[in-house]
């Protein structure tokens, strides 16, 4: 499937910016599953200075600066990419979940290797008994890896109520879990932090979601969102997707933008500013087959 994804960020200041150095990580990346064709990156003032790098993480990202004063910041983005469903393994066909840990200990291949860094806490996942206990019910003696993982996701989406604005990107785990509402990166976070407490490596995914207007009504442009999940690692079958916001497997309607430890790592835009006080932010995100 043929996606155009249009990412629009706008920043509207009650003062004048006088020098804006920012960095966006907006730009879908090439998988094994995911194709980008092109993309076009317009800011609007005008950069004085517009850079192409790709961090740590792999992810392609753009560092822009702006020194001429502005009381609002447009990004956008326009991005068509190929997508294709990747297959997936058997859950019984995977490791008992126990043995997992070991096997990433001796695993000298380069995603394994790459996965160790994704066992620790981090500063937006962290995990206590808590989490740990409520995973624990899905995590029985000698059971298959992503059987396992398959139940959690599930049990996440059952009992967890998707809510914009309960929480913002500083509400810790521990409160997520005692009020069980939340957004996709809330849900993203608490499977992630699940998994490594068990000493899993689990990677934060952020990227896009195709939505479909109810039958009968019309599809809003720039009504879908910008989306996160998950990616367990597994040796032998590499890095599978888990979606527990809609408690499913991701397939050929989930974009894949970026991957690291959590949000913190693929901020769609954040920077640094001189001035501009108090400020509105408005983001819209279409996604459409093209």
């Amino acid at each position: 499937m043929r996606y155009r994804v249009t990412h629009t960020t706008t920043y509207a200041y009650e003062e004048a910016v006088s020098v804006s150095h920012n960095e966006a990580r907006i730009t879908p990346r090439r998988t094994a599953s995911q194709s980008p064709q092109r993309t076009q990156l317009v800011v609007d003032p005008m950069p004085s200075a517009l850079i192409s790098d790709v961090d740590y993480f792999g992810n392609t990202m753009h560092f822009f600066s702006l020194e001429e004063s502005h009381q609002r910041l447009t990004v956008t983005a326009v991005s068509d990419v190929d997508v294709d469903a990747m297959p997936t393994p058997a859950p019984g066909l995977t490791p008992a979940w126990e043995s997992v840990p070991e096997m990433i200990r001796r695993d000298r291949s380069r995603p394994g290797i790459e996965a160790v860094g994704y066992v620790f806490a981090s500063p937006l996942v962290q995990f206590d008994q808590d989490v740990q206990a409520y995973a624990a019910e899905s995590f029985t003696p000698g059971r298959p890896v992503l059987e396992a993982a398959y139940e959690l996701t599930r049990r996440i989406h059952a009992d967890f109520t998707y809510e914009p604005g309960a929480t913002s990107i500083s509400t810790p785990l521990s409160a997520v879990m005692r009020n069980r509402h939340g957004v996709c990166q809330d849900f993203a976070h608490l499977e992630i932090a699940m998994l490594r407490s068990f000493g899993l490596p689990a990677r934060y995914v952020s990227g896009y979601l195709r939505t479909r207007p109810a039958p009968g009504r019309p599809r809003l442009t720039g009504a879908d969102a910008s989306h996160a999940w998950l990616s367990l690692y597994c040796p032998g079958f590499g890095y599978l997707d888990l979606d527990p916001t809609n408690g499913t497997i991701p397939s050929d309607e989930h974009v894949t933008v970026a991957w690291g430890r959590d949000f913190g790592d693929v901020s769609p835009l954040k920077g640094v500013i001189l001035g501009g006080g108090a400020h509105d932010l408005t983001v819209s995100v279409d996604v459409a087959a093209a």
